[in-house]
């Protein structure tokens, strides 16, 4: 019989928190052990857990990895909004613990992603790329992690860079397109939990590929999937690409 998998939920009383308690006992073989929110005290959760499935602020990012570094406990990450410092801890930390960083826990999301880089393939640079996203009022980051994810496979697929090719909203009188430009516009309002959509125009024709979220749910059973799938990998950096075998081979 396997031995089931003992969850550390930091961030417990989050939005995304709460979803994976509401939804834990339709994985037959993982329990959440330990609740963690700020103020409690992560080091004594981690003696109860085998994985760390983080969905709490940014803020907090670098003392978890710290102390899951320290114990050896793998990490699923779901928190957003992190600046470049914390983006390389948690790659140096890959070095020693395996770790799931999404920005997107939902299969849908994740072929998303998949029909993006295959569209952005096949379409090729005539086709203007924009990315427009929508979430409820109290987000705290903008664009989304998940746009910001779709951003960057179409500037790995086309060979743009970041700094000068990827384009925040518009303003003002900002003249014509840019060739290779990747226009990213997040749109705020009422409880939406999350809509994404990528476009490819080109003179006479237009391809939109769309994923809308009804539920955090979705999110909570991707999480718990990655949870129970990253708690034997070797030392690494995986996404939910990884996890749902959708990674094409190197």
């Amino acid at each position: 019989m396997e031995t089931p998998v003992r969850i550390v939920l930091h961030g417990a009383r989050g939005r995304m928190g709460r979803a994976i308690l509401n939804v834990v006992d339709q994985h037959p073989g993982l329990q959440v052990t330990a609740r963690v929110d700020q103020g409690d005290d992560l080091a004594r959760a981690l003696q109860q857990g085998d994985v760390l499935v983080d969905f709490s602020v940014p803020e907090a990012t670098e003392r978890m990895l710290s102390l899951c570094v320290d114990r050896r406990v793998p990490v699923v990450l779901g928190t957003t909004g992190h600046e470049e410092q914390v983006r390389r801890r948690i790659r140096e930390a890959a070095g020693v613990i395996p770790i799931v960083w999404a920005s997107n826990f939902s299969t849908g999301v994740n072929v998303l992603f998949w029909l993006t880089e295959r569209a952005a393939q096949i379409l090729g640079p005539d086709y203007d790329a924009e990315i427009v996203e929508m979430h409820h009022r109290h987000k705290q980051d903008a664009p989304s992690g998940t746009a910001r994810t779709l951003a960057e496979i179409l500037v790995s697929v086309r060979h743009a860079l970041w700094e000068r090719d990827v384009r925040f909203g518009r303003q003002g009188l900002v003249g014509p397109r840019r060739p290779g430009e990747i226009g990213v516009h997040a749109l705020r309002g009422g409880d939406v939990v999350g809509d994404h959509t990528v476009i490819f125009a080109a003179p006479g024709e237009r391809v939109e590929l769309t994923h809308r979220a009804s539920s955090r749910e979705t999110f909570a059973h991707g999480a718990l999937r990655a949870a129970r799938w990253v708690r034997d990998r070797p030392p690494g950096l995986y996404d939910m690409r990884d996890v749902l075998g959708l990674r094409a081979p190197a």
